[in-house]
C-alpha cells in the first residue's frame, strides 16, 4: 500500500511523534517560501504543511495507515494536490472532508507556515585577546556582513558561547539571535589555572640570594613584591584577586607569581669575586 505522505516528510512509516515532528520542522524551514525562492519550494511547502497536519494528528493519521494513497483517488499525495490546487478547488475543504470531526488545517492548505517560523538565529565563533577574557571589555566582530563591538563579561573562558541578541538574520520585523563560541587567544606571559593566573617574573641573583623588592606589571596594575632570602628557582608568590573572575560567584581568582632566577654570565663579573665564588661556593 503507497503511503506517500511519509515520503513527503522523508520519515519511514513507523516514525513515532517526535521524529514525525522533527522531519516537518526541518523541511518547513527549507522550502518556506520567505526563504527559499526556488521554482517549486512553495508548492513543496504547502505538501509538507499539509503532510503534517495529517500525520501529528492521531485519528487522521490512522484513518491513512489504514487506506493509504487509496484516500486520494489512487493518486499520489503530489499528484493528487497539483490537480485539484491547478483546477482551482478549495484543497483545504477537499482533505477536511476525508476526515471525519476535521477541523481543517491550521494555517490552511495554501495559508503559510502559522506555527512554525523560520529559524533566525546564526552560530558563529570569534577569537578575543587574552586580556579582553579576564578583564572584560569591548571587542569588535564581524557578522552576516555587519561590524559591530560586543560586550566580553571578564572571566570569559575558552569555548564559551555568548548570545548576542538581535544580531541574527532579520525578516519581516522580526530579529534573531546571534551565538558565539569564544575562543581565547594564547598569551605569551600567563597561563591560567581555573580562575588562577601564573605568570613567570625574573629575579636577579642578588635578590634571591639577599632579599630585595621586585616591580612587576600585572594586568591591573604594577605591584611591588618583595623576595625574601634564599628565595628558590620556580618558587611560587601569592597575590590575592589579581587572576580571572568567577562569573557565577563575582569572585576573581588569585595570581601565582613564579621565581625564575636569572644568573650573572661570569665573564662580566669581577675577577676577584669569581675567585672567591670558585673557592667558597659550595659545590653540592
Amino acid at each position: 500500500m503507497s503511503k506517500s505522505l511519509y515520503k513527503t516528510l522523508e520519515i519511514s512509516e513507523d516514525a513515532n511523534e517526535a521524529e514525525i515532528k522533527k522531519a516537518y520542522r526541518k523541511l518547513a524551514r527549507q522550502y518556506h517560501p520567505d526563504i527559499n525562492k526556488e521554482a517549486g519550494a512553495e508548492e513543496k511547502f504547502k505538501e509538507i504543511n499539509a503532510a503534517y497536519e495529517i500525520l501529528s494528528d492521531k485519528e487522521k493519521k490512522a484513518q491513512y495507515d489504514r487506506a493509504g494513497d487509496g484516500m486520494f483517488g489512487g493518486q499520489n499525495f503530489h499528484d493528487f494536490s497539483r490537480s485539484h490546487s491547478g483546477g482551482g478547488a478549495d484543497l483545504d475543504e477537499i482533505l477536511r472532508s476525508m476526515f471525519s470531526g476535521g477541523g481543517g488545517f491550521s494555517g490552511g492548505f495554501g495559508g503559510g507556515f502559522a506555527q512554525q517560523e523560520p529559524n533566525l538565529d546564526i552560530e558563529s565563533s570569534v577569537t578575543i585577546p587574552f586580556v579582553v577574557s579576564i578583564l572584560g571589555g569591548s571587542h569588535s566582530v564581524s557578522v552576516n556582513g555587519e561590524r559591530f563591538d560586543i560586550k566580553i563579561p571578564a572571566g570569559v573562558k575558552n569555548s564559551e558561547k555568548m548570545r548576542v541578541k538581535g544580531k541574527g538574520h532579520a525578516q519581516g520585523g522580526r530579529a534573531g539571535d546571534l551565538f558565539l563560541k569564544i575562543n581565547v587567544a594564547s598569551s605569551s606571559e600567563y597561563e591560567r589555572e581555573d580562575n588562577d593566573l601564573v605568570k613567570n617574573f625574573d629575579v636577579p641573583l642578588h635578590a634571591a640570594l639577599f632579599g630585595d623588592k621586585i616591580s612587576i606589571q600585572t594586568l591591573d596594575k604594577e605591584i611591588k613584591l618583595k623576595i625574601p632570602q634564599n628565595t628558590k628557582n620556580g618558587q611560587r608568590f601569592r597575590v590575592k584577586e589579581l587572576g580571572a573572575m568567577d562569573r557565577k560567584t563575582k569572585v576573581r581568582g588569585d595570581l601565582y607569581l613564579r621565581a625564575n632566577i636569572v644568573l650573572p654570565n661570569i665573564d662580566e663579573l669581577d675577577a676577584s669575586l669569581v675567585e672567591i665564588m670558585q673557592e667558597k661556593l659550595p659545590k653540592a
